[in-house]
């Protein structure tokens, strides 16, 4: 176990390209956090040197992994704050995985609660009576589906706009210019390659241990692709920006590497505890609010709401 957690401080830096099956350690990285832990704690109480080798690795980890837990957080107000919720909504229960009529208004009147300036969702579904009283939106369906797709709300002007279109998936990048006041802000909503785990069902709904590795393999490809049209795209804009989605993979990974490299991450900032982001039994972050280095995360905010198998996340910004 120790072995494997030394292991995964490698996958950032390697590309599933590569390796696709290294990857799937990107996912249990968090577990072998734990298990190592649990180690030190049995081997101290039994007072043996074996605790000596979790306790290196694990010390190790500490400086060149981001954080499982951030054990406080930054609360700061300011007027000037842009607040900005990133949410995949899981086409508001429209297959009922949930059993509960009220989801796309319990949804609704969560937003309205929260108001953020920015919204982002992923797996949006375009239905009937869902209002969120925005005046600016830019939504793109999903070209298998389309009804499901990515959106972006705002409260400011959006004065340039467009898709990835990725073929043959129904993931997909968007982003959009807003103008703050004199400021020019470009916020990308991204949701890379579902790796389709049915966290319900034993072996995640595949039929053998087999097919379930096939399945992350070509997942993990996929993401690498993804990211690297992203990286390319990023890289001609200079100013002021914001990514955050749906990455689909933890902050263990080469895609998430890749992605917040030069920038700042609204949790580590801010944030507090585990910023779980996905209704899972273990305190799984896929979710992320990323920022250019010049700008100052004042809040960040992972909720609890039960709609959806992703929580939302929110963070407050200022350049």
């Amino acid at each position: 176990m120790a072995t494997c957690l030394l292991f995964s401080y490698l996958l950032p830096y390697v590309s599933p390209e590569s390796f696709p099956i290294f990857a799937i350690l990107s996912l249990l990285a968090p577990i072998l956090i734990v298990i190592n832990l649990v180690f030190v704690l049995y081997w101290l109480i039994n007072i043996k040197k074996q605790f000596l080798l979790s306790t290196l690795i694990l010390l190790l980890g500490w400086f060149i992994i981001p954080n499982i837990y951030k054990f406080s957080e930054k609360e700061i107000s300011n007027k000037e704050d842009l607040k900005v919720m990133s949410y995949n909504v899981r086409m508001f229960n429209y297959w009922n995985w949930i059993d509960d009529k009220k989801i796309p208004e319990n949804i609704n009147n969560f937003i309205k609660n929260e108001s953020p300036d920015i919204l982002l969702f992923q797996e949006y579904y375009n239905q009937k009576g869902l209002n969120f009283n925005y005046k600016y939106k830019y939504l793109k369906p999903s070209k298998l589906n389309t009804n499901v797709g990515l959106v972006i709300y705002s409260k400011f002007p959006i004065i340039n706009k467009g898709s990835f279109d990725f073929k043959n998936t129904s993931n997909n990048i968007i982003f959009a210019d807003i103008l703050k006041k004199k400021d020019t802000i470009r916020i990308y909503n991204i949701h890379l390659q579902s790796l389709g785990l049915n966290t319900d069902k034993e072996n995640f709904g595949q039929e053998n241990s087999e097919k379930l590795v096939a399945r992350l393999k070509e997942g993990f490809k996929k993401q690498a692709e993804q990211t690297s049209l992203f990286l390319e795209h990023e890289k001609k804009w200079k100013g002021k920006k914001i990514v955050a989605g749906d990455f689909n993979n933890t902050s263990y990974s080469w895609v998430y590497n890749q992605i917040s490299e030069d920038k700042k991450d609204a949790f580590i900032e801010a944030g507090k505890g585990f910023g779980k982001s996905f209704n899972y039994w273990f305190p799984m972050r896929i979710d992320f609010i990323l920022t250019d280095e010049n700008a100052e995360i004042n809040q960040f905010t992972s909720f609890t709401e039960k709609n959806s198998d992703h929580f939302p996340i929110q963070a407050k910004i200022n350049w």
